[in-house]
């Protein structure tokens, strides 16, 4: 946590925010996985893509903004000046935006999800065409 705010408006709050804010600004295929009881840096990891390197950075750059003034939720943000994979770190989640073949590559999903998450998590949210 960075800050008393942030205590406040964490967890589930937060990630709600998040989701539906990346919704809003056209994040594609939205996928969020539970870290609680995986690990201890957050308790909830949220990967989306964009479509370009200015859409991936333009959106980390208007989420963070949007924590600061809305919920004085101070993050801190890695790789918006590449724009191929954006890392947020939002204290309780941490934000992941990827260039759709970046994210392929790395494959983050597949890394920290169980079979059963992925399950749930390809039915959760769609994704608009």
């Amino acid at each position: 946590m960075t800050s008393a705010a942030s205590e406040k408006f964490g967890g589930q709050k937060l990630l709600n925010f998040i989701t539906d804010f990346l919704d809003q600004d056209k994040a594609e295929d939205i996928v969020t996985i539970s870290l609680q009881g995986k690990s201890e840096m957050a308790d909830y990891m949220v990967i989306c893509s964009g479509r370009s390197t200015r859409q991936v950075s333009a959106t980390a750059e208007k989420l963070s903004a949007a924590l600061k003034v809305e919920h004085e939720v101070f993050s801190r943000i890695e790789g918006k000046d590449q724009g191929d994979w954006v890392l947020i770190d939002a204290g309780d989640v941490i934000v992941h935006i990827f260039r759709p073949e970046v994210r392929e590559f790395y494959q983050l999903e597949k890394m920290w999800m169980s079979a059963e998450d992925s399950r749930a998590a390809s039915t959760s949210k769609p994704t608009e065409s």
